[in-house]
């Protein structure tokens, strides 16, 4: 049977629940790095549950994610996790339309847990099964936000195309979202993430794991020009971002230093550090507003997404910038930044109505780039 006939008759599986037009229930799993997560999202935006365990404390005495000791504890959560997911939401896997979960990028071990619970699952129980790009999960969870998003953001509508930064640990990219699965990459890190700097700059302090939240804590009671941290490609046209320059400008910091650390030096450091990220972050946004293929479809929103959008002066930052260029500025709520599967189902509600669902084996990717989607 071809793909074209088994994907017509997949979708046609719920033509009676569009014809009674009862929202469409997804079921989205999360599971690419150290948070195992599941959650109920209808076609009307609402989260009707979402259920996630963090794996922080396995892997805080390492100061980073272990991959191996990740993927035995999705092993051992996901279960109880989907079955918690699916009590709250008072629902049972009848009740479900769609299933999705990440297919990739990210830690494969982790992956693969979740994608094979969403393909039992959807196997079993005869369901429409979704395949999603993590990352394309984070770029569409801003759409999520109209009922979510708490404060000036609530009533934030966010219609294709927009412009994207989307920001994590593992990423930092630019994007031109055009639609579900179309995304055109305006800028990149050449070398590490917004968060990884984050991250390892915290560690050289002594700060904990994960380090961003707390640097951006600190840099609120520090003085952000006591150090004099580069702004590297700064004086580059393009969209590029470079952070390996600000992580080696903190080591040689450090590395003079004399003696303990005192709380106000650490909170200069800090705010010193955040700004020179924000003034990076601002400076290749600012050349994206003015590139030609973004000024071409004149986006009317900015949206930032991943765990980096949590960061407080980057959203300052960047609303600032979105009002300057008669913009509005939109970001997931707080809950929805960091990796989750209401992001998931969401996603997984966008692919089903566009039609791609799982018509053949899949095969999970540790790598996976958004700009791949378009010749799926």
């Amino acid at each position: 049977m071809s793909e074209e006939k088994l994907m017509r008759l997949d979708m046609g599986k719920l033509d009676s629940h569009v014809h009674s037009e009862r929202p469409i229930l997804c079921l989205g799993i999360e599971s690419s790095c150290d948070e195992t997560s599941a959650a109920i999202v209808d076609s009307d935006r609402n989260i009707l549950s979402h259920i996630i365990y963090s794996q922080i404390p396995e892997h805080q005495k390492f100061g980073g994610v272990v991959p191996e000791l990740a993927a035995r504890a999705h092993i051992l959560a996901i279960d109880e996790v989907i079955k918690q997911t699916l009590a709250a939401a008072g629902k049972t896997i009848e009740d479900i339309d769609v299933v999705a979960a990440t297919a990739g990028p990210g830690l494969i071990g982790g992956v693969l847990v979740g994608w094979m619970a969403a393909t039992g699952i959807a196997q079993s129980a005869n369901k429409p099964l979704v395949a999603v790009n993590h990352l394309e999960g984070h770029a569409l969870v801003p759409r999520l936000c109209a009922t979510l998003a708490d404060g000036a953001n609530k009533n934030v509508s966010v219609d294709f195309p927009y412009v994207l930064m989307l920001a994590s640990g593992g990423h930092c990219q630019i994007l031109l979202v055009h639609g579900v699965g179309k995304y055109e990459l305006i800028g990149q890190t050449l070398d590490d993430s917004a968060g990884e700097a984050y991250d390892k700059v915290a560690k050289m302090l002594g700060l904990g794991y994960p380090g961003g939240p707390i640097v951006d804590k600190r840099a609120q009671n520090g003085k952000p020009d006591a150090f004099a941290f580069p702004r590297p490609l700064c004086d580059k046209p393009n969209c590029d971002f470079s952070f390996s320059g600000i992580k080696t400008a903190a080591r040689t910091f450090l590395d003079k230093a004399d003696g303990a650390l005192s709380d106000e030096y650490i909170d200069d450091f800090c705010a010193s550090f955040q700004a020179a990220v924000v003034d990076c972050i601002v400076n290749r946004l600012t050349n994206a507003m003015r590139d030609a293929r973004v000024k071409a479809v004149a986006p009317k929103t900015l949206v930032v997404a991943g765990g980096v959008a949590k960061n407080s002066a980057i959203r300052s930052a960047m609303e600032l910038l979105a009002q300057k260029y008669n913009m509005t500025f939109a970001a997931p709520p707080m809950n929805l930044c960091t990796d989750n599967g209401a992001m998931i189902a969401w996603a997984g509600l966008e692919n089903w109505r566009v039609g791609k669902i799982v018509t053949e084996p899949v095969a999970p990717r540790p790598r996976w780039p958004l700009t791949e989607l378009k010749n799926e």
